[in-house]
């Protein structure tokens, strides 16, 4: 990538332009003629996390088709590690030196849209083209009227459930929504002597609790990022919670153990049920056979609003970069409905296309009607996964802060559960603790 190029008005038009083109071919790319900014050969710079070395023949097939069709451009990919990401891409923007494309999730990318490091895709990506993508999951990435990244892989929880601890407790079927799980967590601690779930209120571990009162209809802040969630649905979802410690419906760890622990309370058959990705029947398989025999998969709890949690990975294109137009035709040929097809295949993961979603899903309900035992639990694990896509967004919004607006939520959430503060008292305190940080 050349390190100093700023995007100017005529490079915007000219490559709204030549995206305008977009046919709806496969891996064909996405039809529209490709030119050299610097009047010679391109090379762009490719960043993805973690992806090597499990799928290095996948990336090495999908780049060299693209060499291929576009003979005047040059793929250079990079994988990096998970944890060095940030500050890699951190270091890399603010000294002009950011790849091409890059592979972010929406959190860290949105942190850095609010200093304008990506190009405005809403801008050049037209609406024929757009609309390919699950109209939630494009706009998980919109902020202050700019879309920041395009949409790539999904990922979803599922309720993961141990058939023989509902039986016992005369349950025939798991709690769909919050309301019923309450109900169930009384009734298989009191006939069994065990825990329906495992939920962490660790403020550094998961964020399915924050997710759950949102799910509950709790809104975390308002359109100033200034907290929104001292309100009736915000008191009813802390309530939720405090309730089911009070009453002893939860471990008591959940207030100093991860969401491991949850993991392994349902390993050793001491938890009825865990939110996890359809990929853990296979851990359950390897370290707890008899219990993945008594597994099942449903979807995923929801609350008043009917909302499923998804996890997005996204492509952004910096501003930054000398090749705007051959970097946004390289991240709708990544993306594009058959490449997201055929990663989905290779990797477990959900697609962000509404068609290549339709394509997986009934792949997936061919091949369950074929499998058995814990084999067809994981089909259908992962079909549950890629039909309540339908309903899922990403439930937090992608704010500069949001881990800090998690441990301040669940810190006072605590000491509510803990009963050093009201229910009244822990908002009001997490309210004036967010909007004075």
């Amino acid at each position: 990538m050349g390190r100093g190029g700023r995007l100017a008005i005529a490079g915007l038009l000219l490559l709204a332009i030549a995206v305008g083109g977009c046919g709806n071919g496969g891996r064909g790319g996405e039809g529209w003629g490709l030119r050299s900014d610097r009047g010679g050969a391109i090379e762009l710079e490719f960043w993805t996390m973690q992806l090597q070395p499990k799928f290095t023949p996948y990336f090495e097939r999908l780049i060299g088709e693209f060499e291929q069709q576009n003979p005047s451009v040059a793929v250079r990919w990079i994988d990096v590690p998970w944890a060095a990401m940030e500050r890699k891409m951190l270091t890399a923007v603010l000294g002009g030196t950011a790849p091409d494309v890059a592979n972010l999730n929406p959190n860290f990318a949105a942190r850095l849209a609010a200093r304008g490091a990506w190009l405005n895709l809403a801008a050049v990506v037209p609406e024929a083209t757009r609309s390919r993508y699950l109209d939630k999951i494009w706009r998980a990435s919109d902020l202050e009227g700019e879309t920041f990244a395009v949409p790539w892989y999904l990922t979803t929880r599922v309720t993961i459930y141990n058939q023989g601890i509902l039986a016992a407790a005369g349950l025939t079927a798991p709690p769909a929504t919050y309301g019923e799980l309450a109900i169930a967590a009384r009734t298989i601690r009191e006939r069994t002597g065990k825990y329906a779930i495992f939920a962490t209120f660790v403020p550094g571990d998961s964020a399915e609790v924050l997710e759950s009162m949102v799910q509950m209809g709790m809104v975390l802040v308002d359109d100033r990022g200034r907290a929104a969630f001292n309100t009736p649905a915000g008191r009813a979802a802390f309530a939720y919670w405090v309730d089911l410690y009070k009453e002893g419906l939860l471990p008591p760890e959940v207030l100093t153990q991860g969401h491991r622990r949850a993991i392994e309370l349902y390993q050793a058959g001491e938890l009825a049920l865990v939110a996890s990705s359809p990929e853990f029947i296979n851990a359950i398989a390897t370290n707890a056979p008899t219990v993945a025999a008594q597994s099942q998969a449903a979807p995923q709890i929801v609350g008043e609003t009917g909302q499923r949690s998804v996890a997005v990975m996204n492509l952004t294109v910096p501003k930054g970069t000398d090749h705007p137009e051959a970097a946004v035709k390289f991240a709708l040929f990544v993306t594009n409905n058959d490449n997201q097809l055929a990663f989905a295949r290779e990797a477990n993961v959900l697609p962000s296309t509404g068609a290549a979603l339709a394509e997986l899903s009934a792949e997936l309900g061919r091949s369950r009607a074929a499998g058995q035992g814990v084999e067809a639990t994981l089909l259908r694990s992962r079909q549950i996964a890629a039909e309540q896509l339908t309903e899922a967004r990403p439930l937090l919004p992608p704010i500069r802060g949001i881990q800090n607006l998690q441990k301040i939520l669940y810190e006072n959430l605590q000491a509510a559960m803990l009963g050093e503060k009201t229910i009244d008292q822990a908002l009001a305190d997490a309210e004036a603790d967010w909007n004075e940080r």
